[in-house]
């Protein structure tokens, strides 16, 4: 029997985040670090009562019924397939956003491309998820070899860095999402009026987070020189992202966007595609043209395996049925 729930509001996802604080806010998925902490996200986010939210969820995910009440302050995180059905479609999605009632929905933190698949708004940042259920931060500049993490996507946090491809696919996995397939990556970064950049068909250096510092050249400019700089251990190199003029926050580009409400998929860092073969897409805070222009900019140079700080990821899923 097919599943009725969307794909991403599964008991992993429900445990997480009823587990996680005791007051649940459902405008946002995941967490997000400030200061090092981790932290709800307040972006659209409702607060509702923790025993309401937690009870609804759990009845959710095991299967049970899926009336919930929803005040008028609730209505804004969009979880229509959890809302009454006499609830007019315009009160639960913001102007702009899929205009279509009854055809799926996507997660807040996410964007709906035509209907078709969402795509998460802003670069992948992670959690750790220790042995005991609970979650923590987990740093950006650090590698994740023998850490089960999550991916999460919030605005004003720093991507992560140094990861794999097939590592991407099993943060993805952990939030009950899934690696963008290339074709869908580079239609979500055009928006809906296809355009090169996302925010237009010319490039305007500074739009997006595409003219930053080399951290190579800065920690390691001698080796640069005789070619020993491009090893696993200096291009892995913690320092790198943390380097003034690097690595940018998601969504601290304002107007490195496009119709669909999506942040940072030209510039920033380099995002990884669901391909066996080894691609990511969109450059980063480098180069966003050295491969192709902004959307088209693709590299299919490393194993899925690879990866050094420039490398990064943001996930999709499908559209709940």
């Amino acid at each position: 029997m097919k599943n009725p729930h969307p794909a991403w509001l599964n008991k992993a996802f429900v445990s997480a985040c009823v587990g996680a604080t005791a007051a649940a806010l459902l405008g946002a998925v995941g967490c997000a670090r400030l200061g090092g902490d981790l932290v709800r996200s307040p972006l659209g986010a409702r607060v509702f009562a923790a025993k309401q939210v937690t009870a609804s969820l759990e009845r959710v995910a095991h299967g049970g019924p899926e009336n919930v009440e929803l005040t008028s302050a609730a209505i804004a995180p969009r979880l229509a397939f959890i809302a009454p059905a006499d609830v007019p479609v315009e009160q639960l999605l913001p102007e702009g956003d899929r205009p279509l009632p009854m055809n799926g929905l996507c997660p807040p933190d996410m964007a709906s491309i035509d209907d078709r698949f969402c795509v998460d708004k802003y670069e992948a940042s992670l959690v750790e998820v220790l042995g005991d259920g609970r979650e923590q931060a987990w740093p950006y500049y650090l590698p994740v070899e023998g850490h089960r993490v999550r991916a999460v996507s919030e605005k004003g946090a720093y991507p992560q860095g140094y990861i794999s491809e097939k590592q991407a696919i099993e943060a993805c996995r952990g939030s009950g999402k899934r690696l963008c397939k290339p074709a869908e990556w580079r239609k979500a970064c055009q928006g809906p009026d296809p355009k090169k950049f996302g925010y237009a068909n010319e490039r305007t250096p500074g739009t997006c987070n595409d003219q930053g510092r080399s951290p190579v050249g800065f920690f390691y400019g001698a080796d640069v020189a005789t070619g020993k700089a491009w090893t696993w251990d200096k291009m892995n190199d913690p320092q790198l992202n943390q380097l003034p003029g690097t690595l940018a926050e998601t969504g601290s580009h304002e107007d490195c966007s496009n119709g669909y409400g999506v942040y940072d998929m030209v510039g920033n860092i380099h995002e990884w595609v669901d391909d066996p073969a080894g691609t990511f897409q969109g450059g980063y805070y480098l180069d966003v043209t050295q491969n192709g222009d902004g959307c088209g900019y693709r590299t299919d140079a490393h194993e899925a395996w690879y990866h050094d700080y420039s490398t990064g990821f943001r996930c999709c899923a499908d559209v709940a049925q």
